[in-house]
């Protein structure tokens, strides 16, 4: 097909697309977002954790809940389609994902962090972002299993909390649905 005969999928060849895709993911994925304050931030990673599948997120420290009109702005309606849990201490919301059998794997710059690349996500993983200011706090990278960051070559020090999450939410399906030979749009 030449570009100039490229045309968008219908909505029911969208449809089709993201039921193959959802046929080829077991892998069970969440999130702990440990004081994530900014609404639109917190918006932004329901919308991205409901589109790819996330199970359930869990609020912790003084995250902002998505019952915030600015959440819901950017969200718009997503926080229906994840479980979530309301703001509790980040150790609990560690140890009750740990609990339901997540492997937890905080996004954050450390000496024993692995690059996003080399990280194994093809498996059930609790990720955990930290807060816009100060990232995750120590308790909770000591209480995580590992650490994951990644990786940049340009002149700024760090991603927006949103976007780390839908850049490491994409590597773990990425790398599930590589595994498992992700179907094609034809």
């Amino acid at each position: 097909m030449s570009a100039g005969t490229r045309r968008q999928l219908r909505p029911t060849d969208v449809k089709r697309l993201n039921r193959s895709y959802r046929r080829g993911t077991a892998n069970r994925l969440s999130l702990i977002l440990e004081s994530v304050t900014g609404p639109y931030n917190v918006g932004s990673l329901f919308r991205t954790a409901a589109a790819f599948g996330a199970d359930e997120l869990w609020l912790a420290g003084n995250a902002t809940p998505p019952t915030n009109p600015k959440v819901q702005k950017t969200a718009l309606g997503t926080d229906r389609l994840v479980s979530w849990h309301e703001a509790v201490p980040a150790l609990e919301a560690v140890r009750a994902a740990k609990d339901d059998g997540y492997t937890l794997i905080a996004v954050e710059l450390t000496e024993d962090a692995v690059p996003l690349h080399q990280a194994r996500l093809d498996r059930d993983v609790c990720l955990v972002l930290g807060s816009e200011d100060h990232g995750c706090s120590p308790a909770v990278l000591a209480a995580v299993d590992e650490v994951v960051y990644i990786p940049q070559v340009g002149r700024v020090g760090s991603f927006n909390v949103g976007v780390a999450g839908a850049i490491v939410l994409a590597e773990a399906r990425r790398q599930e649905w590589a595994a498992a030979g992700a179907p094609s749009a034809g």
